[in-house]
């Protein structure tokens, strides 16, 4: 008895010893539950994913900053008032971000939906929501060891008024484009709806709940298990999506396992291990890999339903989202046009023909649009190589009398007064003004940084569109 009572008394301090180890980094956290919204119907679960997230969390010890129903400019400030905290905990800090609520994106750049929102048209997004371009921006722009945000937010388009135009769920973010130390993850994969759930908690949380709890488990293969269980639990209507550029390893609870990176499997690697499996077991191997050769294997092998269906949706989707983002990255009227050709009648054909008539007025496109057709394109080099033949000089500048300047808009006179005409521009005289990064300013010192760039999947100063 005394045996069996020392024993149980050395492994629970051995749990205790690993679990202190794990925690002996910075761990802040900002939880977000947007439940009352009201213009359009509340959401019953994000406030009880939130409660249950900033539990688990604390337990996991972070130090938790709650947050519910939050305004525009409340969201702005807790996230200013979180990169703060974030700074002044130094840079061995892992900074992590929990939002449940409603998510859109709008001209493919994600937004994260404020209570107050009451949006007449798309163009009201930006004015009335947050960016997630604008949160990550200002969460790196202080020092840290990792950021780790979780958007449970891709439920339905809740808006009647843009709901049939919008692009469904949330665009592509590429974490591992930008500045290592991030890692993302969706309740759903990119351009698709999320469930609420009838429970307590939405599929995602609870699910992240369980597989989050197990002592040791790399953040990794915990969210493996995530989109293994929510795409069971949802009999495959719903699978969660995750990017990753973390440099170092990470887990809720105890010291993480050795995560030794794998080779990454091509579709003839995945052919080969899925080979011989049931439909059952093969998909369950690709849904935890979640990667597009895994999927592109499996439809080849197993096309019966319930999951070769399935399995074609979530491959046809990614494809259509990865065209999506390189087509937003280079922001480009040709762009445009080609993801057209390729999906010409998807839920995005509406913005891309709105974004390439709009792209197609900025300056240097107008510019290339009046180049003579005769004058090929050159690629000259900087400095010129001995024997290139030398250009032509250009003929000397002859001493002219000035020319006499002519207003094209002389003015008029009006009651003695001289009166200048207005002059007004069509709508296609309209060009694409891209805004620089919005930082929220932080209640603190701070360091600025580079942004790391997550939008549309690109990175850059504001993840991927700078505008």
């Amino acid at each position: 008895m005394f045996r069996k009572t020392l024993h149980t008394a050395v492994a629970a301090t051995a749990i205790m010893f690993a679990a202190g180890a794990a925690h002996a980094e910075n761990r802040i956290a900002l939880v977000i539950g947007q439940s009352a919204y009201r213009a359009v119907t509340p959401l019953p679960n994000p406030a009880n994913d939130a409660r249950a997230i900033a539990k688990l969390l604390g337990e996991a010890g972070f130090d938790v900053m709650s947050a519910a129903d939050l305004s525009q400019s409340e969201l702005r400030e807790k996230v200013g008032d979180f990169a703060a905290r974030v700074a002044e905990k130094g840079a061995d800090t892992t900074a992590l971000v929990f939002y449940a609520g409603h998510g859109l994106q709008i001209d493919g750049e994600n937004f994260l939906v404020p209570v107050d929102i009451d949006p007449k048209r798309e163009a009201d997004i930006p004015l009335q929501a947050v960016r997630l371009n604008d949160v990550l921006n200002t969460l790196n722009s202080v020092p840290s060891k990792a950021r780790i945000i979780l958007l449970d937010a891709c439920r339905n388009n809740p808006f009647p008024a843009i709901n049939k135009t919008a692009g469904h769920g949330l665009a592509v973010v590429d974490a591992k484009v930008g500045a290592p130390g991030t890692f993302v993850s969706y309740s759903t994969s990119p351009g698709a709806e999320a469930e609420d759930g009838s429970g307590a908690d939405s599929p995602y949380t609870a699910a992240l709940l369980q597989a989050a709890r197990q002592p040791g488990l790399s953040i990794e293969e915990a969210f493996k298990r995530v989109r293994l269980s929510v795409n069971q639990a949802t009999e495959g209507r719903q699978t969660p999506w995750d990017s990753s550029s973390l440099t170092s390893q990470f887990s809720f609870f105890g010291q993480p396992g050795d995560a030794s990176p794998q080779a990454k499997r091509t579709a003839a690697d995945w052919r080969a291990a899925l080979q011989g499996k049931t439909p059952e077991a093969a998909n369950e191997m690709i849904v935890s890999d979640g990667s597009e050769e895994a999927y592109e294997a499996f439809v080849a092998l197993f096309a019966q339903p319930p999951f070769g269906p399935q399995a074609r949706e979530w491959l046809d989707r990614h494809r259509r989202l990865m065209a999506w983002n390189r087509a937003v990255i280079s922001n480009s009227a040709a762009a445009y046009r080609d993801f057209l050709a390729q999906y010409p009648d998807s839920d995005l054909t509406a913005t891309a023909r709105k974004l390439a008539d709009r792209t197609r007025n900025r300056p240097l496109d107008a510019v290339a649009a009046v180049a003579p057709a005769s004058q090929p394109p050159s690629n000259v080099a900087l400095t010129c190589p001995c024997g290139a033949p030398t250009p032509p000089q250009l003929p000397k500048k002859v001493d002219l009398p000035p020319a006499k300047r002519v207003d094209p808009d002389p003015p008029r006179r009006v009651a003695g007064k001289l009166r200048r005409p207005v002059r007004v521009y069509d709508e296609d005289d309209v060009v694409v003004v891209r805004r620089p990064p919005v930082y929220v300013e932080p209640s603190g010192p701070v360091v600025r940084g580079v942004g790391i760039g997550i939008g549309m999947g690109g990175y850059g100063g504001n993840y991927g569109r700078g505008r």
